[in-house]
């Protein structure tokens, strides 16, 4: 695990304003340390995950100083606030990197997890939680705050899905370090890009009639993302001898059921019909999730067996220290609006797919052409573009998504239902801007490795595959003044079943990819002679 895991893959919402993040502070009790007349030094890990690049923008505009550690350091370059952190580069499981991170540090958020990365998981993040504990220790940091799950009292921990019984022992964990530690304990977390956010909203927009398990029964407390980014800023300035958990939650107490007959009424659905099957566990139903929603089955199966137990607060002692206002928290109605206009108007500022996908490789991209690594396999391609490299780099950067893959849809569909059924992402992650992208975006089953403006797009896929692949696409000018398209795949095979795969798709290349650089080519031309805009989707 590291520190570009997702903070929560229920995820927190939908930027509050910096206006929200100014409030967080200034409502907070009385801080012992750094009083309010300056702000904190303040650590902040996950912050390329969906919780952790919302609450960073957060905590500058209530004045403090950010420092991000981050495994891949180059995903938070193109965010708009990345030239007012600091960032270094870390993982959560090795102490040596964070004692540099730690240094001068008042207070330190710990949103990371390893959710989805296999029956192993829990002990991930056991050891990681004592090791980020210890070395805040031994560094002086004054707080610590970590953003948790709500957990029912009346169940024993034994009982408790894995994905709950875990982020109760990290609370645990950190609690016990020695350092004082605010732990925030969420339900569903609502907002426009969290996995919880889209697993409901895909669910219920898709199936006008749904066979459901019989969580959908179970009493949730939801929050909306901007009271989580209210809730954790806020925790900054807790005052000492704090060493505690807190329930945040909204002020609705309701059943999934509930949740999603209303997201109807919010999103003007027709009646949406729901039949509670008892025989649907959760095992089973998250089979359905990854099939109907966006959210692979790794993902969706640990949020099915946390909807198995009312989760409602049981105290609302937080607001004490981060008071409450006339307008929050949100109701669940409301946070539906505010996600739904955020979609609507383009600005969902991270997804759950922000971070990388849990167990993902992060090897370089081989750049020697005789790569001691091992074999690798190269598929290139080159044409003339008739067309200004700037439009044809406004084709590039718009590829994926709802614009398809410039080739052979049909094969592509395939593809991504393939991974799917192997329990990897597919292709309906789609953008999460429809226009730009930036390093770390994920895009369908890849995501961008580098990104040049202008220039060069490298993506790396993320389904799954025998051996690591990229997808590299030039736009340039050759000596001649002419705009070139240049494209390259590239395949490091793992063992003789990557070199199998790589044979066995070899006589599909000229379809696919070379499809793919004559339909981005010709998408372009026509794009700069009537200034239309891309329709990859249609391209075949």
């Amino acid at each position: 695990m590291n520190a570009d895991d997702p903070a929560n893959a229920d995820g927190p919402e939908a930027g509050a304003s910096p206006g929200a993040g100014q409030r967080s502070a200034a409502g907070a009790g009385p801080a012992s340390g750094p009083g309010p007349e300056r702000g904190l030094r303040v650590l902040v890990t996950g912050a390329t995950g969906y919780i952790g690049g919302r609450l960073v923008p957060e905590l500058l505009a209530a004045g403090h100083t950010v420092r991000c550690v981050a495994r891949s350091p180059h995903k938070l370059r193109d965010h708009p606030w990345a030239d007012r952190i600091e960032v270094v580069r870390g993982d959560v499981t090795d102490a040596e990197s964070l004692d540099g991170a730690m240094r001068d540090i008042d207070v330190a958020y710990y949103l990371v997890h390893a959710l989805g990365t296999g029956a192993g998981f829990e002990e991930t993040d056991r050891r990681a939680a004592r090791v980020f504990g210890e070395a805040a220790r031994a560094a002086g940091v004054r707080r610590l705050v970590y953003l948790g799950g709500l957990t029912p009292e009346e169940v024993p921990e034994a009982e408790l899905s894995p994905h709950l019984r875990s982020r109760a022992e990290v609370g645990r964990i950190l609690l016990g370090s020695g350092v004082e530690t605010v732990v925030l304990r969420a339900a569903v977390i609502i907002g426009s890009g969290s996995a919880s956010f889209e697993m409901l909203r895909y669910l219920t927009e898709r199936l006008p009639v749904m066979v459901t398990p019989s969580w959908v029964h179970s009493r949730i407390q939801p929050i909306a993302i901007r009271d989580v980014l209210r809730y954790l800023v806020g925790s900054a300035r807790v005052p000492g001898g704090v060493n505690r958990a807190f329930d945040i939650g909204g002020p609705d107490v309701m059943t999934y059921r509930d949740m999603m007959r209303q997201y109807a009424e919010v999103a003007a659905l027709p009646h949406r019909f729901i039949l509670p099957v008892p025989m649907l566990s959760p095992s089973l139903s998250s089979y359905w999730i990854g099939l109907v929603t966006p959210v692979p089955r790794s993902i969706a199966r640990p949020l099915a067996e946390s909807l198995r137990h009312e989760v409602v607060c049981a105290e609302h002692d937080i607001a004490e220290y981060v008071p409450d206002t006339p307008e929050q928290p949100v109701g669940f109605a409301t946070a539906l609006e505010l996600a739904l206009r955020k979609i609507h108007e383009a600005q969902v500022t991270t997804r759950w797919s922000s971070a990388a996908l849990p167990g993902a490789p992060s090897d370089p991209l081989p750049t020697d052409p005789d790569w001691a690594g091992g074999s690798l396999y190269t598929d290139r391609r080159q044409t003339v573009v008739d067309a200004p490299p700037q439009v044809l780099w406004r084709v590039v950067e718009g590829i994926g998504g709802d614009n398809g893959w410039y080739s052979f849809p049909l094969a592509w569909a395939a593809r991504g239902w393939l991974d799917r059924l192997l329990g990897g992402v597919g292709l309906r992650r789609g953008r999460r801007d429809a226009e730009r992208l930036r390093a770390g975006d994920s895009l369908d089953f890849w995501r961008v490795e580098e990104i040049e403006p202008g220039r060069l797009l490298r993506l790396r896929a993320e389904m799954r595959l025998p051996g690591l692949a990229w997808l590299e696409m030039y736009a340039e000018r050759d000596d001649e003044g002419r705009t070139l398209y240049r494209q390259r795949a590239l395949f490091h095979p793992h063992g003789l079943l990557g070199h199998a795969y790589w044979w066995s798709v070899a006589p599909f290349h000229a379809l696919v990819f070379g499809g793919m650089a004559r339909n981005i080519a010709r998408a372009a031309a026509k794009e700069a002679r009537t200034g239309a805009g891309p329709a990859g989707a249609a391209a075949t």
